[in-house]
């Protein structure tokens, strides 16, 4: 059983929102990936997200990040490296552990998934009628902060420009320019 946090009743009706809310992303994500070829679960799509985002991982490294056993981030692993969507790489400097890398194939379905997923909220956003959008705005930013997120502006530089350490020998850097992300250039 999980501890009750106290909110008042103004906080927990923005946490019923957001958990709805959270619903219909869930959702936009799945039918953003179903609309692909590729097969690629939500979980699987999620480490893609995280290479992106943190660049290569160690495949520990990663079971921990996406709250799994190293057992079940290898096998996932194991799929997207036949999928050609991410390679292992050996590093002279801890050759135990390998480290997985996003490839340049990886990195463009990440950019389609990211088009689709914000074409569809783009269009959600369309229909509202928000009289303080930059304070809507502020307030998610608030909440990917606190969640350890990183706001859009960033994810996007280091999905369009990936630090050298993350490029490794395969997947080196690719600027994959369909990927919009929002109308502020980085």
């Amino acid at each position: 059983m999980t501890s009750q946090t106290t909110l008042s009743a103004g906080e927990d009706e923005v946490v019923d929102a957001l958990l709805a809310l959270s619903r219909v992303f869930v959702g936009m994500a799945a039918r953003s990936l179903a609309s692909l070829d590729d097969d690629v679960t939500l979980q699987q799509f999620r480490t893609l997200v995280v290479l992106v985002a943190h660049g290569p991982q160690r495949v520990v490294d990663l079971a921990q990040e996406l709250a799994v056993t190293s057992s079940t981030a290898t096998r996932m692993c194991n799929r997207l490296v036949r999928k050609g969507l991410v390679a292992r790489e050996e590093r002279p400097e801890d050759r135990r552990a390998a480290w997985v890398i996003l490839t340049a194939r990886g990195r463009e379905l990440v950019g389609e998934v990211m088009d689709h997923r914000r074409e569809a909220i783009a269009a959600l956003v369309a229909d509202l009628d928000l009289t303080r959008p930059l304070a809507f705005a502020a307030t998610l930013s608030a909440l990917i902060e606190a969640a350890g997120g990183l706001p859009e502006p960033q994810w996007r530089q280091r999905w369009e420009h990936p630090p050298a350490a993350a490029m490794g020998r395969v997947g080196r850097a690719v600027a994959i320019p369909h990927y919009r992300g929002s109308a502020r250039t980085p």
